[in-house]
C-alpha cells in the first residue's frame, strides 16, 4: 500500500483485514425507512458527518500522512536538521555581536525561546506545500468521492504538523541545553512555552493552507510564504531586543504576533512580566484561526 492511497477491502470480502474505514455506510432494512445504525456516525436527515465519525476520518486520514512520511523520510529534514542549523548559527555568528564578546551563553537563553516561535512558523510553511502537492498528484480526487467531512482532510493535516513541530522544538531545545540554556523557573514553564508555540504554530497553519489551496504550485506557495515570512521574523525581538530598532520598527515589533510569542516563551523559562505577551499570543492565535480556518475550509470545499 503506498502512503498516498487508503487502504481497500476486497470486493469479496474475504482479503486480509484492513484498515478502518474513512466512513461506516448506515445499515438499515430495505422499506423499513429505517435512519442510520447505532454509532454509524451520520445524520439521515441531512447528510451531515457526525462527531464520531468526523473524529474516525481525522485519525484515519493522520495515519495515511504519517505512512507518507515513512516512506519519505527527506520530508522530516526540515524538522530534524533546521533546528541544530538555526541554533549553531545564531548563537555562534550573532551571538558575540548582539551579547558581547564571550556572553554566548547569555545569549542562548535570549534566543532559543525566540527561535521557538520561528520554528514553529518555518514548519506550519509545509502544510500547504503538502496540500497543494496533494491535489497536484490527484490524492483529492479520491478524498472527493468519499463521504468524509471535508474540515477533516485539513484538521488531519494539522495535527501531524503538530507531531513534527513537537520534534523540531525538542531538538531545538535539546541543541540549545548542549550550548547552555538554563530552566530559570520550572519544568512547568518549559512545557508551558512548548504548548503556546504548539498553540499558535497551529493558528498559522491555516493561512498556509490557504495559501496551497490559492497558489497554482508548490513553489509558489514557498514564494509567497517567505514573503510573509521574512518581516515577521526579522522584525521582531526573536533575535535581539527591539529597543536598538528605529522607532517605526519598534512599533511594528510590538504588535508582531512572533514577537509576542518569543516574549511569553523567554518569560515561561526565563522569568519576567508574563501576562501581557501571553495574552497577545493568545489573541492572535484564536483571531487567526476565526479568520483563516472558514476560509480555508470553505476554498477547499469549492475545490473537492
Amino acid at each position: 500500500m503506498s502512503a498516498g492511497t487508503l487502504p481497500q477491502s476486497p470486493a469479496d470480502g474475504r482479503g486480509p483485514a484492513s484498515a478502518p474505514s474513512l466512513a461506516k455506510q448506515p445499515s438499515s432494512r430495505a422499506g423499513s425507512g429505517s435512519g442510520p445504525g447505532p454509532g454509524s456516525g451520520t445524520r439521515a436527515d441531512d447528510g451531515r458527518i457526525g462527531l464520531r465519525a468526523n473524529l474516525r476520518h481525522i485519525g484515519a486520514l493522520a495515519r495515511r500522512n504519517m505512512l507518507q512520511i515513512k516512506q519519505d523520510p527527506e520530508s522530516m529534514f526540515d524538522a530534524v536538521f533546521m533546528p541544530i542549523v538555526f541554533v549553531l548559527l545564531f548563537v555562534y555568528v550573532f551571538g558575540g555581536a548582539i551579547a558581547g564578546k564571550g556572553n554566548n551563553d547569555a545569549y542562548v537563553n535570549y534566543v532559543v525561546p525566540g527561535l521557538m516561535a520561528m520554528m514553529g512558523m518555518n514548519i506550519a510553511m509545509g502544510v500547504g506545500t503538502g496540500i497543494n502537492d496533494d491535489f497536484k498528484k490527484g490524492v483529492m480526487d479520491r478524498f472527493r468521492t468519499m463521504p468524509i467531512a471535508r474540515s477533516s482532510v485539513l484538521i488531519a493535516k494539522i495535527v501531524v504538523e503538530i507531531g513534527r513541530m513537537l520534534i523540531a522544538t525538542a531538538i531545538l531545545l535539546g541543541m540549545g541545553f548542549l550550548l547552555g540554556l538554563q530552566i530559570h523557573t520550572s519544568v512547568l514553564g518549559l512545557f508551558g512555552a512548548i504548548g503556546l508555540s504548539m498553540v499558535f504554530g497551529a493558528s498559522l497553519m491555516w493561512i498556509f493552507i490557504l495559501l496551497g489551496l490559492t497558489m497554482q504550485t508548490a513553489q509558489a506557495v514557498q514564494g509567497m510564504a517567505m514573503i510573509v515570512l521574512m518581516p515577521l521574523q526579522f522584525g521582531s525581538s526573536i533575535f535581539a531586543p527591539p529597543t536598538t530598532m528605529p522607532g517605526w520598527l519598534q512599533a511594528f515589533t510590538d504588535y508582531n504576533p512572533l514577537s509576542a510569542l518569543a516574549d511569553s516563551s523567554r518569560a515561561l523559562i526565563n522569568g519576567g512580566p508574563l501576562a501581557h505577551s501571553v495574552w497577545m499570543t493568545l489573541g492572535w492565535s484564536v483571531a487567526i484561526t476565526a479568520v483563516m480556518a472558514p476560509l480555508a475550509v470553505a476554498k477547499f470545499r469549492k475545490k473537492t
